[in-house]
């Protein structure tokens, strides 16, 4: 089913279920050809679009577990997208440990920028409605003022929303008074610049709550003061019911009722624990490589990169596999020179990009993530990777203009 957000997507949705289906919710803005691979990729025997219900030769119809209630889609971030079956106990499971955790109540009212069909929108504002009855508010755009005046004429309580968003209506001349219905926002999906988290507690007097989960898991971890999403310290702690265990080289194990398969998922997050007892990620484990024979961690140096003066945001990545070379993208207003000295004073020579590019914000899926793709995209199409290593500073600067 690729429908917008809205009555119809509930009718389709429970309807679906009640008829014994299995939905898998996708994304309806992307192209009918992403669509009918979503689709593909799923397995699914007939299509709901917007308009239409049709019949669709993509895999022979076969008998479901009554105990299958969806199945979700990654984003794909990676590369490599999945389908992901999840039971109704495994989607109450969810929903039960994020109002628990985070007190969202039958009284509430959430107000939905995020697609209800993603993992995040699913938890956050599905299940809460099915669960408690917390009402659900479709907002008519996810642009500053239109937010303003769905929020002045249905004064939702409750706001699940991704740093691109919060952003927009910190750097918006709405007036303050105008999330005051406001007692909870919550930002999931990509790391929130704590700047922005300082900046739309003084704008608008509420704090905004970090939220980490995956597909696979369910939520995960839940800052509930906002004090560590205020500092930029963590992603909190463990929401209920969710179990965490820490092992070697940083590789987090998430067992709980909601997590699908047998219970336990290891996210691609090389992730820390902090003095107060918080979640840090520390970057995808995956992510290491080897120039001239020494191994480097890209995480490593995305963390160097985020504290330093005029970075908001930072993507490491290397080109090629046979000497590969490293690159960066970086979100903020600062000058490749600038940034490339700072790093020299902090990372040996070898690992200190060889290109950098610097952009005023990163790209974004319609999930409201950080668009790597396209960052890979646009790393790789800036130079050869043979070129960019051996190019001088200056050069760099000279190519990127």
């Amino acid at each position: 089913m690729a429908l917008p957000n809205g009555g119809a997507w509930f009718e389709a949705f429970i309807g679906l279920l009640e008829a014994g289906a299995v939905p898998v919710p996708i994304d309806p803005s992307e192209p009918e050809c992403a669509q009918m691979e979503a689709a593909s990729l799923a397995g699914a025997t007939h299509f709901w679009r917007e308009g239409e219900f049709v019949q669709v030769q993509l895999s022979r119809r076969r008998s479901q577990s009554p105990a299958l209630c969806l199945v979700k889609l990654t984003s794909g971030s990676t590369g490599r997208a999945k389908a992901l079956p999840a039971t109704h106990g495994q989607m109450v499971a969810d929903g039960i440990q994020i109002c628990t955790t985070m007190d969202i109540a039958g009284d509430d009212s959430n107000l939905a920028t995020i697609p209800l069909g993603y993992s995040y929108g699913l938890g956050n504002l599905v299940m809460p409605l099915l669960l408690k009855g917390t009402r659900v508010i479709c907002a008519s755009s996810p642009l500053p003022h239109a937010l303003a005046a769905d929020a002045a004429r249905l004064c939702p309580s409750v706001f699940p929303t991704v740093p691109p968003i919060l952003r927009a209506l910190v750097e918006s001349d709405l007036p303050r008074e105008c999330f005051r219905s406001l007692r909870l926002v919550i930002s999931a999906g990509s790391p929130l610049d704590a700047k922005i988290a300082r900046s739309f507690l003084d704008r608008y007097g509420v704090r905004v709550h970090g939220f980490y989960g995956t597909s696979e898991t369910g939520g995960i971890a839940y800052d509930r003061t906002g004090d560590a999403t205020l500092e930029g310290r963590s992603v909190g702690t463990a929401l209920e019911g969710v179990r965490l265990r820490l092992g070697a080289g940083g590789v987090l194990t998430v067992s709980s009722r909601a997590v699908l398969g047998r219970g336990r998922f290891r996210p691609p997050d090389r992730v820390s624990l902090n003095a107060f007892g918080e979640l840090v990620l520390e970057g995808r484990a995956d992510r290491a490589v080897k120039v001239a024979g020494r191994r480097v961690h890209l995480a490593e140096i995305e963390r160097t990169l985020r504290s330093t003066v005029g970075v908001d945001d930072c993507f490491v990545y290397a080109l090629g596999e046979r000497d590969p070379a490293i690159v960066a993208a970086v979100a903020g207003r600062g000058s490749p020179a600038d940034v490339r000295r700072q790093l020299r004073l902090r990372l040996a020579p070898w690992k200190v990009p060889g290109r950098i590019l610097i952009l005023r914000r990163f790209p974004v899926t319609g999930r409201g993530k950080t668009d790597f793709a396209a960052l890979r995209q646009a790393l790789s199409a800036s130079r050869m990777a043979t070129s960019i290593s051996t190019l001088s500073a200056d050069r760099q600067i000279a190519a990127h203009k």
